[in-house]
């Protein structure tokens, strides 16, 4: 006869099926961040900044002169940079 003697229905093998619900968890949340990670928006290389973009808009229309342009276009380069 066959008598099991152990912590539970799966005798002395606990620690594999940790591990594998730890696998298991790591996959999904794995997979969420891959997820996560291709629904937002990616910079393209060479494409305008919004902001600067925006700001060339307020030169065209006269709302602010070439000097303020170029003092908050340099503002803007260097907050970016850093």
């Amino acid at each position: 006869m066959f008598y099991r003697y152990g912590p539970g229905p799966v005798g002395d093998h606990w620690w594999l099926m940790l591990v594998l619900f730890l696998l298991l968890v790591a996959a999904v949340v794995a997979v969420g961040f891959l997820i996560f990670q291709r629904s937002r928006p990616v910079a393209v290389a060479g494409a305008p900044d919004p902001a600067e973009m925006i700001l060339s808009e307020r030169l065209a229309r006269g709302e602010i002169d070439e000097e303020e342009y170029r003092r908050r276009l340099a503002a803007l380069r260097e907050r970016f940079r850093s």
